[in-house]
């Protein structure tokens, strides 16, 4: 786990060269009950400086998973994404964004998370859900 994420990641989950890390995104709490995490603006847009819609999807993905995989690590499972759609409802130029995860649905078997992702004047910028499948960990991992 990088220094930066102040967060306990699920056993096995790294940030160091991950999409994690290139994005700047920090986790600072991790349970299945809530996940919350940070992402700069800057490095993240699109050609005309708004924040990337696929970067806010990257966060809100983020976020619901690491939640999933908490809670999958009860079962002795991990989780993995089967769909996630989004929002988005405001641009943001520059700045943090904050995305907080919180559960629709804790299942044996799957999961379902909504995130929110707001601006530093706490304005909603994206809404995001994402349902991810509990499986059987692969060997090895």
């Amino acid at each position: 786990m990088s220094d930066e994420n102040a967060a306990d990641l699920p056993a096995g989950m790294q940030t160091e060269g991950t999409l994690l890390e290139l994005m700047g995104i920090v986790v600072t709490e991790a349970s299945p009950e809530q996940v919350v995490a940070t992402m700069p603006v800057k490095g993240n847009v699109q050609p005309y400086g708004l924040l990337h819609g696929g970067a806010s999807c990257v966060l809100a993905e983020t976020l619901g998973s690491i939640g999933s995989a908490l809670h999958a690590a009860n079962f002795g499972k991990v989780a993995v994404g089967v769909d996630i759609n989004a929002t988005h409802h405001r641009a943001v130029r520059d700045g943090v964004v904050t995305g907080v995860a919180k559960p629709i649905y804790l299942g044996r078997t799957t999961t379902s998370y909504e995130i929110v992702i707001t601006d530093e004047r706490d304005k909603r910028v994206c809404t995001a859900r994402i349902t991810c499948q509990l499986i059987q960990a692969p060997p090895g991992s």
